[in-house]
């Protein structure tokens, strides 16, 4: 099972919907996908039509060890994609919970007990560094870090790869990460700046394409279809499909490497 979280900590970049098309392109692909929804405003909760001002069970029980790891799972109609939803109480958890030990990986923990049920595991995160971040971190293999081609977007971007820095070093431990550009419009001068100091400023860290405005997005959201399984062939699928294909290359590419080093022990 591959763990791959999605985090930024700017509002607005594509969080929501990278985790989203990106599980339709792997349900699509007859992969069995779990979707976990850590943020209390509960976007990718609510596009499932589920509200998270009352859902119950959700990841906040989860926390509070009021329930257990298969209760919370709900199906979304969707053959291959199910999900644990949020709870906006979930941002009561750092006041509750943030000082009392072993909360960092109450994530970690559950899916452990889900590993045979899922092939990949999409961890949508909040945009701000606490308890459910430190969680999702804790849990992932991969970090995807979806950011806008706009300048104040760079900036967040900043911020989040020092706060990387800050837990690699604390923890002693690599987080692989893959920056992936969203909301890109090549008729303006401005996104096309971006996203050249994008790959000139993380080269190694950065996926080589980009996802495209398209307007389907939204149109997919308000029908609460993942634009991927709704239009596999439009442009927003198609990118998503290709970032898709990069992160399994790469990942192969990883566990290669890994081999060759213990063969080479």
């Amino acid at each position: 099972m591959k763990v791959w979280a999605i985090a930024n900590q700017k509002g607005g970049v594509g969080k929501t919907t990278t985790a989203i098309t990106l599980a339709g392109v792997m349900h699509n692909r007859g992969h069995r996908v779990l979707l976990i929804d850590l943020d209390p405003h509960g976007s990718l909760t609510s596009y499932f039509r589920l509200d998270p001002d009352d859902v119950e069970p959700s990841v906040y029980n989860l926390f509070h060890q009021t329930a257990d790891a298969k209760s919370v799972v709900r199906q979304t109609g969707f053959e291959h994609i199910s999900f644990l939803p949020a709870s906006t109480a979930l941002a009561t958890l750092d006041r509750q919970l943030g000082t009392k030990d072993g909360m960092g990986l109450v994530i970690k923990k559950t899916l452990g007990k889900l590993e045979q049920d899922f092939d990949y595991v999409l961890i949508d995160c909040p945009p701000m560094l606490g308890l459910l971040m430190v969680n999702a971190l804790a849990a992932c293999d991969r970090l995807l870090i979806p950011v806008q081609t706009e300048f104040l977007a760079l900036k967040g971007l900043e911020r989040m790869v020092h706060t990387i820095g800050m837990i690699q070093k604390a923890r002693k431990q690599t987080i692989n990460y893959t920056i992936v550009p969203t909301f890109f419009d090549r008729r303006l001068k401005a996104s096309n700046d971006s996203l050249i100091t994008l790959r000139n400023t993380y080269k190694d860290s950065i996926w080589e394409g980009f996802v495209p405005i398209d307007t389907l997005f939204r149109d997919s959201s308000r029908q609460g279809i993942p634009l991927s399984i709704a239009r596999p062939s439009c442009r927003g699928s198609r990118a998503y499909s290709h970032l898709l294909d990069y992160l399994e290359d790469n990942e192969a590419d990883i566990s290669y490497q890994l081999v060759n080093q213990e063969n080479e022990a």
